[in-house]
């Protein structure tokens, strides 16, 4: 006798919580979700999506809904620039320029306040007839058993209450989650004791100042004073209304303090300002010890959270989303090992503590230094040649963040390997990494062909090598798409004839044929025993 109502239940309808969902109902899986708020929250956050998260708007059919969605002249780009001492100080350079990696990636960046892109996943999600969606429901308990999971809700509004039981459980709902604490995992919290403001406000003075800068839509200043913390700005949809994150000065009193006037000296001008909002929150890096606890999973801000410097936070939660909905897929539908879903926190955590350490943190420290040590009231030209230097290396920085499964127990690749989200785009095809977009001899993207499930790329003639993974395939009950590029196309570029391709767009395997056996390697990536 069935014992769930649902196959999944996912606590949290943030764009992490409905993206999970939507990649779970078009496999099949019957899903809910739960969701405290009626309506998206109105707070400019998590605005700034990687070509990599469009893939998945692609992959979830939301995309052009998404695109059509941006309200925001499309003159002000999407770009960012970081300036020293103040906004409309003498220095500045072109930031996190995301656009310098789209040849590696099937679709382009975005930029998108979080409130608009969770209205586009709501409305996609509505058309999904496997998605069942609560909203006003608030979930405050989590109990597990041995084959399935109960969460105890209540509606907001009427107070009612219910229990909904699914073969597995989800949480993404934020950096408080309830679902981590009733599991019972515990985190590792990195606290850099720094009391953060986040404002909301209309300015049109600022957008008349920011005409100096064309094509920019965020600006992190650099000032001394905050050794490599940022003041930071950036646009939402309307052209007169900015966000502005900054940590509050030691022993600020927030109820006293004069928000304005520091704006005004983030700026380096008197600027007209009408608050609309005004959040606080403590500067620090979280991340769970352990994604999964059973029957129960997190993603999203119930995983890890930081502090909002790169726009790596929603991005992250996007990636967690694709790499779990697949593998819970594949399990469901017995198509895959128990061991595949504990491969969802061997390759998430490394990759989101790498994020942290080698991007986000790294990123205060290398300001922090550079502060201490140049100035332009001191040493000009020294400081202007190291200045010239960061703005180099702001090119590279984009470059080198590539999440990777290396060493993953599903990757078939190099062993001395370790997950991260340190690596340069390349076009060749490497086990653990994402695979770049190829025309293969066609005229157009092989992403065009290759399909929901496990797609092989032949590059060339290899047809004895494909005949052996189509029948090993058959036989494990694997839907198995084949796509053919000519040998002389751009796939060349792929350094290999044969390349394994996830359904969340990662290469678990490559290869020439001749060197693993098919129905292994499919054992080993699927997470069964060989």
């Amino acid at each position: 006798m069935k014992k769930y109502d649902y196959q999944v239940a996912v606590v949290g309808g943030g764009p992490v919580g409905f993206g999970l969902a939507i990649d779970l109902a078009q496999r099949g899986i019957s899903v809910l979700v739960i969701e405290k708020y009626v309506t998206p929250q109105p707070v400019p956050k998590g605005q700034n999506m990687t070509q990599r998260s469009m893939e998945h708007f692609r992959a979830w059919h939301a995309e052009e809904a998404l695109r059509a969605r941006h309200k925001k002249p499309r003159e002000f780009g999407i770009g960012g620039m970081t300036a020293y001492e103040t906004l409309m100080g003498e220095y500045h350079y072109d930031w996190l320029q995301r656009a310098l990696v789209g040849d590696y990636y099937a679709t382009t960046n975005e930029r998108m306040p979080q409130y608009a892109t969770e209205e586009v996943l709501r409305e996609r999600a509505a058309q999904l007839k496997g998605i069942d969606i609560r909203v006003g429901w608030e979930v405050d308990q989590v109990e597990q058993e041995v084959d399935s999971v109960t969460v105890q809700a209540f509606e907001r509004k009427t107070g009612e209450r219910r229990g909904f039981t699914a073969q597995y459980l989800v949480g993404a709902d934020g950096a408080r989650s309830i679902t981590r604490e009733s599991a019972g995992i515990t985190r590792t919290i990195f606290d850099h004791d720094r009391l953060m403001v986040l404002l909301v406000f209309h300015s049109r003075r600022l957008n008349e100042l920011l005409e100096r800068y064309p094509g920019k839509y965020f600006y992190n200043v650099l000032h001394p004073d905050l050794k490599g913390y940022w003041l930071f700005f950036g646009r939402d949809e309307l052209a007169d209304t900015f966000f502005f994150h900054a940590p509050l000065p030691k022993g600020a009193d927030p109820d006293h303090f004069d928000f304005h006037a520091y704006v005004n000296w983030a700026v380096g001008e008197d600027i007209d300002m009408t608050i609309e909002h005004r959040g606080l929150w403590d500067c620090r890096v979280g991340i769970a010890d352990t994604y999964r606890a059973g029957r129960v999973f997190i993603a999203g801000d119930a995983a890890h959270n930081h502090p909002p410097y790169g726009g790596y936070g929603i991005n992250s939660g996007f990636e967690d989303a694709r790499n779990l909905a697949w593998k819970l897929a594949a399990v469901l539908d017995g198509q895959a090992g128990e061991a595949l879903l504990d491969s969802y926190s061997a390759e998430r955590r490394p990759v989101f503590w790498s994020t942290a350490k080698d991007f986000i943190e790294k990123s205060i420290e290398d300001d922090r230094d550079f502060l201490a040590a140049y100035s332009p009231h001191k040493d000009r030209q020294a400081f202007e040649k190291e200045w010239a230097a960061r703005s180099s290396r702001a090119v590279s920085e984009v470059d080198m963040f590539q999440p990777n499964y290396r060493g993953s127990p599903v990757v078939w690749g190099d062993d001395n390997g370790a997950a991260d989200a340190r690596a340069p785009h390349e076009f060749r095809a490497r086990a653990g990494f994402h695979l770049a977009p190829r025309d293969p001899g066609d005229g157009g993207n092989i992403y065009d062909q290759i399909g929901a499930n496990f797609t092989l790329i032949s590059v060339g003639d290899n047809e004895p090598a494909v005949a052996a993974f189509r029948h090993a395939a058959d036989a494990l009950g694997i839907d198995l798409r084949v796509v053919r590029a000519a040998a002389d196309s751009a796939a060349a570029d792929y350094q290999v004839p044969l390349i394994l391709v996830r359904p969340d767009h990662f290469v678990p395997w490559t290869g020439d044929g001749g060197d693993a056996d098919p129905q292994t390697v499919l054992r080993r990536v699927l997470g069964f025993p060989n």
